[in-house]
């Protein structure tokens, strides 16, 4: 197998000032660290950065920052969709032309489309307007949010119709069988598991990565899994560090995930403007917050 793109690829969060709008300098040095502590790359401006509660402008000033602050444009992968298709090519122009290695892109999500027809339709409308030969675009599969499924015979016709252009999948589905069902029908496809706990057993089924929440605060476990799943002498290393990356999930999800992982952003980075999030969610509670916060030194005492 011969993937476009593979590793381990952090799905950021976005920090905001108290005013709402995006901490540019805060985020930059947010992904410089992240690729740091061991990331690939940096899927931002997805479920977890927020994107769809920001407009355009911030949304292209964030990969600006992220450039800025010292990661390269090639370890960069925006989100770049809306359901309005001049608004994605607007961006997805912008990103290619800032150099990034792909583009993560939803399917429409407020007009339901009723086909696999209407689907390819807005992919190729995309591609088609950018008109770059540099665009990657990764498929962005997330049906509890979208309520749009992305089906096989979709990415079999955006493959073929598009086959340099669409080279891979964020599957946020949850569901393993899914993810080595496309890996196995497209070998060379990139299947990107979207929940943490999932890169291992996606690799195992010819899988290229990931591109997960929790990656914001165990990067190292995660390559380590990545770098080692296929050597038994590290098969100890490996065992120890898929069980860090379940723990630290599973206390992502104790409460509603976006704020909680916020949350341990603001005690991981020493900076409190990471409590900061954008309607409808809600800041953790104080006594909420503190218990995350005792469970988050409890794991790390665990692990020194």
């Amino acid at each position: 197998m011969s993937f476009a793109i593979e590793g381990v690829f952090c799905a950021a969060a976005t920090p905001l000032k108290a005013d709402g709008s995006p901490d540019l300098a805060l985020f930059g040095a947010h992904t410089r660290a992240l690729i740091e502590e061991g990331c690939h790359g940096i899927a931002m401006l997805g479920s977890t950065g927020e994107a769809n509660s920001f407009g355009t402008r911030d949304r292209m000033a964030l990969l600006e920052a992220a450039i800025a602050g010292g990661t390269r444009p090639d370890q960069l992968l925006p989100g770049t969709s809306s359901c309005a298709v001049t608004e994605a090519v607007e961006m997805t122009r912008h990103a290619v032309r800032a150099g990034v290695r792909a583009v993560v892109m939803l399917p429409p999500f407020y007009y339901k489309a009723f086909s696999d027809e209407s689907l390819f339709r807005f992919y190729a409308s995309i591609i088609e307007k950018v008109a770059d030969n540099r665009l990657r675009v990764i498929l962005y599969h997330i049906p509890m949010l979208t309520g749009v499924p992305i089906s096989h015979d979709l990415i079999a016709r955006l493959i073929a119709e598009f086959p340099d252009t669409v080279i891979g999948i964020k599957d946020s589905d949850g569901k393993i069988e899914n993810m080595h069902a496309i890996s196995a029908r497209f070998p060379d496809f990139a299947v990107l598991a979207g929940a943490d706990p999932l890169l291992l057993p996606v690799l195992q089924g010819g899988g290229a990565g990931c591109i997960t929440a929790t990656s914001n605060l165990v990067a190292g476990d995660l390559r380590l899994v990545f770098d080692h799943w296929r050597d038994p002498a590290r098969a100890g290393e490996v065992k120890a560090a898929q069980d860090s990356i379940v723990a630290w999930r599973n206390l992502t999800n104790r409460f509603v995930q976006l704020p909680t992982v916020k949350t341990m952003l603001a005690r991981r980075r020493g900076d409190m403007g990471w409590l900061n999030i954008h309607p409808p969610f809600s800041p953790l509670s104080q006594a909420e917050a503190a218990q995350v916060w005792s469970a988050m030194a409890a794991l790390e005492g665990a692990a020194a």
